[in-house]
């Protein structure tokens, strides 16, 4: 089976050369590709001298150079991994392994599980924020993933040649978290050993602003992808303070026969009403969602003919 190794770099001077190399030695019939994102140092010139396949993404951000690499690069098995030598090569047989038997669609390095995250990582607040996406996730879509944003993964090419890559920067572990879930794609997680970045290397991840983002992507598809109850919960929120409005006014017509809380009554069903009508774009969207997976799945049925017809 094809194997190719795709390396997203920005800046990785100090690891790159390390990191083809380990791989290289590990997978040695695969392909590896670096693609290089405006770095400004001598990342592509080491990587290509190192063994590698180097490529160029001009848009910033990860999320642009991993949808490069999924429209480019043709192979049976994927195995993306930041270049910045925090994923030992060693780990990647098990990753591929569950690729190769055909019982995962996506396989992720779960860093979290056998404490090494803990022990190695010096960032402030990352940990902090990667238990929140995970739990989130896990509650929101009713699963039991242990590590969301790792930036090591293998995949099959039924997964890579069928996501829409629509994030551009970090957010794009979390993206592909949420699109296998929703797709149905089968994933397996392996714990993975992880050590932290070399003294002399920097990492690009912005804790506050990449965090923002990560929390934006996970409103945004959990409203594209179960559409009926994010609306629900927001018609909810306005059915609630329509009755905390309108409660005293009722009283007061069946205590009276008389409504002199005009303004109140006129912003209570005006909130009901709103309510309504927020739950039934709930409702209409979530029908439409359907209607996309039922398009999702015949053209995955699709694009498998046509593999078994080229094999």
């Amino acid at each position: 089976m094809k194997i190719a190794v795709l390396i997203p770099c920005y800046n990785e001077e100090t690891t790159i050369k390390k990191v083809v190399e380990d791989f290289k030695r590990e997978l040695l019939e695969a392909e590896i590709y670096v693609y290089d994102n405006n770095s400004k140092d001598k990342t592509s010139e080491l990587a290509e001298t190192a063994g590698a396949i180097v490529k160029h993404e001009y848009n910033q951000g990860k999320g642009n150079v991993v949808r490069r690499m999924f429209r480019e690069i043709k192979a049976d098995i994927y195995v993306m991994v930041d270049g910045d030598d925090t994923y030992p090569a060693e780990e990647v047989h098990k990753l591929i392994e569950p690729i190769k038997n055909g019982i995962a669609d996506m396989v992720i390095g779960d860093r979290l599980s056998n404490g090494t995250y803990q022990k190695e990582n010096k960032r402030a607040f990352h940990e902090f924020g990667n238990n929140i996406v995970k739990k989130t996730i896990n509650r929101l879509f009713k699963c039991k993933l242990k590590d969301i944003m790792t930036g090591y993964r293998a995949f099959n090419d039924i997964f890579v040649k069928n996501m829409p890559v629509l994030s551009q920067g970090f957010e794009i572990e979390t993206e592909m978290t949420l699109y296998a879930l929703d797709k149905r794609f089968i994933i397996k997680e392996v714990p993975i050993e992880y050590r932290d970045r070399p003294k002399n290397s920097t990492s690009k991840v912005n804790t506050i602003n990449d965090g923002i983002k990560v929390i934006r992507k996970i409103i945004s598809m959990y409203k594209d992808y179960k559409p009926r109850s994010f609306f629900f919960i927001i018609a909810s929120i306005f059915i609630i303070f329509g009755l905390i409005f309108g409660v005293p006014v009722i009283v007061e017509f069946f205590k009276t026969r008389y409504i002199t809380k005009l303004p109140s009554a006129v912003l209570a069903t005006g909130l009901v009403i709103l309510g309504i009508i927020i739950a039934q774009c709930g409702t209409i969207l979530d029908t439409v969602v359907k209607q996309h997976r039922e398009n999702f799945e015949q053209k995955l049925l699709i694009y498998q003919e046509l593999k078994d017809k080229k094999d």
